[in-house]
């Protein structure tokens, strides 16, 4: 069976079509995955290394903003189009798989008419553009939270079954994690990040967390992001502090973490709860529909997480960090709490329901 994957343009959207691909192969080593993506984005990168197959096609979203790109974006679709009727005709794969991202519009649309089972997975509560416009077309939709389809045209064709995470994360052990960056197993670890891109204000708020780590003998693993390396300018070389500009072994960064900071975007709080970390959430205030804040919000009722407001991380961050440092009790009761909300079982789901449509 071959299975060809749409996805990319954020670690959000990549990494799902990852977990899924990965349970694919467990259920059956036979079969044959291909990505599509752009080539400047993340998927670029991260997809050969994971040993597959990885295909161009030139698409980028619409900026709402006025810029010169946005003048060459309607012959970007036409291309975009063109070159994925190309490759599905040459792969012919069985079914093809959307997780969200604008390179899923032309892969899935040309799929769908070259009559080939499609499925688009959406993580987030409130779905994306390229989302709602291709819920009409596709075979199946697969959601994270209940609340999604009412915004979908295909609520019947609609399953919930939570964000697929990649099962290597939960085969990294504490030492193997601290031992990959250079820290100590023994000392109270900090993990921070905002993403692949990163993220501003974390960044910003972080140097005065680094001062406190450094006072408290704690460690602290911090990723920039690709857009704000000069982020950690600041921050005075130390053993126990380590910033780099990304973290390519995510299940490491995790399994030395006891205490993360980070957004709040459904992959992430995926990852998250199939762990059990407790976290300090920093919802991204201009996520649509505010869908960052929302799911944040249900991992502090379920007491989870704590979560801070963007405008205010720089004054609360330190203090946040520093009561749930000092208090290992805390930390062991958001943990349990964030493995009771944990659905590490969605990649498998959503394999299976993949070959299912592959033989029907």
């Amino acid at each position: 069976m071959k299975v060809l994957f749409a996805a990319g343009g954020t670690g959000g959207h990549l990494y799902p079509a990852i977990a899924i691909a990965e349970e694919l192969r467990r259920i059956d080593p036979g079969t044959v995955i291909e990505f599509a993506g752009t080539k400047r984005k993340i998927e670029a990168r991260v997809v050969p290394q994971k040993g597959y197959r990885f295909h161009p096609i030139w698409i980028s979203g619409f900026s709402r903003r006025l810029r010169w790109e946005n003048l060459i974006f309607p012959v970007k679709v036409v291309v975009s189009l063109l070159q994925s009727f190309l490759l599905i005709r040459k792969l012919r794969p069985a079914v093809v798989v959307g997780t969200g991202g604008y390179v899923c519009g032309p892969v899935l649309f040309a799929a769908s008419l070259s009559g080939i089972p499609t499925v688009v997975h959406e993580s987030n509560s409130y779905p994306g553009v390229t989302t709602r416009m291709l819920a009409a077309r596709v075979t199946k939709v697969f959601t994270t939270f209940e609340v999604t389809a009412q915004w979908l045209a295909s609520s019947a064709r609609t399953e919930v079954v939570g964000n697929p995470t990649r099962a290597e994360l939960s085969d990294a052990a504490r030492s193997a994690g601290a031992a990959a960056f250079g820290l100590s197993p023994d000392k109270p670890t900090i993990f921070a990040f905002g993403g692949s891109l990163g993220a501003a204000s974390i960044n910003s708020a972080m140097p005065a967390v680094v001062a406190a780590a450094i006072a408290r003998g704690w460690q602290v693993l911090w990723q920039t992001g690709e857009t704000d390396k000069q982020a950690a300018a600041t921050v005075p070389q130390h053993p126990d502090i380590k910033v780099m500009t990304y973290v390519d072994r995510m299940d490491l960064g995790y399994a030395a973490a006891d205490l993360v900071v980070c957004r709040s975007g459904a992959t992430t709080l995926a990852e998250l709860t199939r762990l059990g970390k407790p976290a300090i959430l920093v919802p991204y205030p201009f996520a649509a529909a505010n869908h960052q804040e929302l799911n944040a919000e249900a991992m502090v009722k379920a007491g989870a997480a704590v979560m801070l407001k963007d405008a205010l991380l720089q004054k609360e961050l330190t203090a946040a960090v520093e009561r749930l440092m000092t208090d290992a009790a805390a930390r062991a009761a958001m943990a349990q709490r964030s493995l009771a909300l944990g659905r590490p079982d969605a990649g498998m789901v959503i394999a299976q329901r993949i070959r299912g449509l592959a033989v029907a």
